[in-house]
């Protein structure tokens, strides 16, 4: 049918815009691993303060949970970069 329009609305899955929960899950890898690196390398800092050692597995697992706010952060960052392009 040519010359018509459809009035349908978009669904809010084609418009393209990615919620902070869903960038957030996907940058947790990254947001952790960034989150393990810091702590090892504080712990150097402190070692050289006179404080003891974090081991690289103690990294890794205290940045099991201190990564969530890290990547929720990333993804509030990311998303408004995102809206930003969009002008």
């Amino acid at each position: 049918m040519s010359g018509t329009k459809s009035h349908s609305r978009k669904e809010p899955a084609t418009e393209g815009k990615w919620p902070v929960w869903k960038l957030a899950i996907l940058l947790y890898p990254a947001s952790a691993l960034t989150v393990a690196i810091n702590l090892f390398l504080a712990g150097l800092i402190a070692n050289r303060a006179g404080f003891g050692v974090i081991e690289p597995v103690t990294a890794i697992l205290w940045s099991i949970p201190l990564g969530v706010p890290a990547c929720w952060f990333a993804g509030r960052w990311v998303r408004s970069l995102m809206d930003e392009a969009d002008g």
